[in-house]
């Protein structure tokens, strides 16, 4: 689940009682004692003897004491090891699966499922759910038109993947006749249909290198059309996400100070994509908890995330954003079945 796991270092005894006690905090929100903690365990452990495994996982670092309780919560530490070693994760019955999966409609195209997977994540865990837009090299083109505009704009029409229309709007360095867009775009479509973007704008551009001093007028409408078209398909990837009020009603983060600094964090939007950049390269479920991201902004955030994939090519990651103290036992199976049921979407929607 993660290559962040920390050794087996403690015994049988305290590793039971510290998954009680991040079960009980994750449940309650509130510090746990010796006294509670015993008759949680359903151990034949005296207070005393609680309370001395509990000093040994404080010092450990395991669990901390807040300064207003003498009860113990878990740090960031704590949870990676309960993660790694003392989850146990039950899988989604096929009840559960159906509802996920009708939501997912895949006829509304690409961004409306991902806007819809974000939506679900959120709805089903109240937390926030995260969603990557599938990245453009995997686009595939299918047909593209020009319509000239005024002002030297044009209006380029590209279908991709069978049923995606994407349109928009360039502008050019001088006037172009609908007969010259017709013809640069009977080139493009006799060249390059059903080839990968990312492969179009690469020729393109090692054919603006090789022959830019010989062109003829085709092929240098052609170059200077299309690639503003398709250069354009390089642009920064994005996410959507919903959700992301659940997150005010969580004690440990309704901090004013604390808000603050996390919205900010998904406005600027950054920070959040490098973080799920990360994901991409994993397989299965990634989780970074509170500290392990790098980045303040997530201190007492955990990310819970899978990739999804169209025709085998991992092309997204999807995720919930919560608390540190999340029911991970609970979010896991849910982000894990979206995102297969995500790709499955895709590939249906293609």
């Amino acid at each position: 689940m993660s290559e962040r796991s920390v050794p087996p270092i403690l015994n049988e005894r305290a590793q039971h009682l510290l998954k009680v006690l991040v079960q009980r905090f994750i449940r309650d929100g509130q510090p746990v004692g010796s006294r509670a903690l015993s008759r949680a365990s359903g151990m034949d452990l005296s207070s005393a003897t609680v309370r001395n495994v509990m000093a040994d996982l404080e010092e450990g670092g395991f669990i901390r004491a807040p300064h207003t309780s003498a009860g113990r919560i878990p740090t960031d530490k704590g949870y990676r090891f309960f993660v790694d070693s003392l989850l146990t994760v039950n899988p989604l019955n096929p009840s559960e699966i159906d509802r996920l999966k009708v939501r997912l409609d895949d006829e509304a195209g690409t961004e409306g499922l991902v806007e819809t997977a974000s939506t679900l994540l959120s709805g089903v865990t109240h937390l926030a759910g995260v969603v990557t837009l599938p990245r453009r090299n995997h686009s595939r083109l299918r047909h593209v038109e020009f319509l000239p505009l005024s002002d030297r704009r044009v209006l380029a029409i590209l279908v991709v993947n069978e049923k995606e229309v994407q349109n928009r709007v360039i502008h050019t360095d001088r006037e172009y006749s609908r007969d010259q867009l017709q013809a640069v775009a009977n080139y493009l479509n006799a060249q390059f249909s059903g080839r990968d973007v990312t492969t179009v704008r690469e020729t393109l551009l090692e054919e603006m290198a090789a022959h830019r001093d010989d062109m003829n007028e085709l092929m240098d409408s052609v170059i200077s059309v299309a690639s503003q078209v398709f250069g354009e398909q390089e642009q920064c990837e994005d996410y959507v996400l919903a959700g992301e009020t659940n997150l005010m009603t969580f004690t440990e983060l309704s901090d004013v100070e604390k808000l603050r600094e996390l919205f900010q964090a998904f406005n600027e939007k950054r920070d959040i994509l490098h973080l799920l950049d990360r994901c991409l390269a994993a397989d299965g479920i990634q989780i970074f908890i509170g500290q392990e991201s790098g980045y303040r902004a997530f201190d007492g955030v955990s990310l819970v995330t899978s990739t999804y994939s169209v025709e085998k090519d991992v092309v997204g990651v999807l995720g919930v954003i919560g608390p540190t103290r999340m029911a991970y036992d609970r979010v896991i199976p849910i982000v894990d079945v979206t995102a297969k049921l995500l790709g499955h979407a895709l590939n249906t929607s293609q």
